[in-house]
C-alpha cells in the first residue's frame, strides 16, 4: 500500500509540472506555461527522471541526455541570438560577448544563491567554480574536437610577416 502511495505520489509530480496553472494563478503564470510547456514536455519525456524508484540505474543515460538537450538548446539560443543581433544591428562579436555570456551565467547565479539561502555555502561556491571548470574542460574543447574531426575542405592560412620595413607573405 505504501509503494502505490509513493508511485502515485511520483506520478503526481510529473504530471504537476506539466498541468496547467488555475485561473486564480494569473495571466502572467499562464505566459509562462505557454512558454515553457514544449521544453517541459520534451525534457519530461525523454530524460528518465532518476528520482522515482527503480530509475537509479540510468543516472548516467539521464546525465548523457541532459548533455545533449543542452548542446541543442545552445545551438539554437546562439542561432536566435545571432538573428536578433543582425536585426537590429548589433555585430554578433557584441552579442555574443555580453548576450550570450550574461545569459548562460544568470543560471548559475540563481542556484548558487538559492543553495546559499539554505544554508549550504560550500555547495554554491563548488557550483559556480564547477560550472565555470566544466565549461572550461568540457563545452569549450568538446565542439572544437567535434568540428577538427568532420572533413572539410582544406583551408589556406596566411601569415604575413614584416621584417626590416618589407612584407614576406607565407603560406602554410
Amino acid at each position: 500500500v505504501v509503494e502505490e502511495e509513493e508511485e502515485e505520489e511520483d506520478d503526481d509530480n510529473i504530471c504537476a509540472s506539466l498541468s496547467p496553472p488555475t485561473y486564480e494563478d494569473g495571466i502572467f503564470a499562464w505566459i509562462k506555461y505557454i512558454i515553457l510547456l514544449p521544453i517541459v514536455l520534451v525534457l519530461a519525456l525523454t530524460v528518465p527522471d532518476v528520482r522515482r524508484p527503480g530509475l537509479a540505474r540510468w543516472c548516467y543515460i539521464s546525465f548523457i541526455i541532459s548533455i545533449l538537450w543542452i548542446g541543442v538548446f545552445s545551438f539554437f539560443m546562439v542561432s536566435w541570438a545571432e538573428v536578433i543581433g543582425n536585426t537590429i544591428g548589433i555585430p554578433p562579436v557584441v552579442m555574443g560577448l555580453t548576450l550570450l555570456a550574461a545569459g548562460t551565467s544568470v543560471p548559475d547565479l540563481l542556484s548558487s544563491v538559492i543553495v546559499a539561502r539554505m544554508g549550504e555555502g560550500d555547495m554554491a561556491l563548488s557550483s559556480s567554480i564547477g560550472s565555470n571548470i566544466f565549461d572550461i574542460m568540457v563545452g569549450l574543447p568538446v565542439p572544437w574536437i567535434v568540428f577538427t574531426a568532420i572533413p572539410s575542405k582544406p583551408s589556406t592560412v596566411v601569415v604575413r610577416v614584416i621584417l626590416r620595413g618589407r612584407k614576406k607573405q607565407f603560406f602554410k
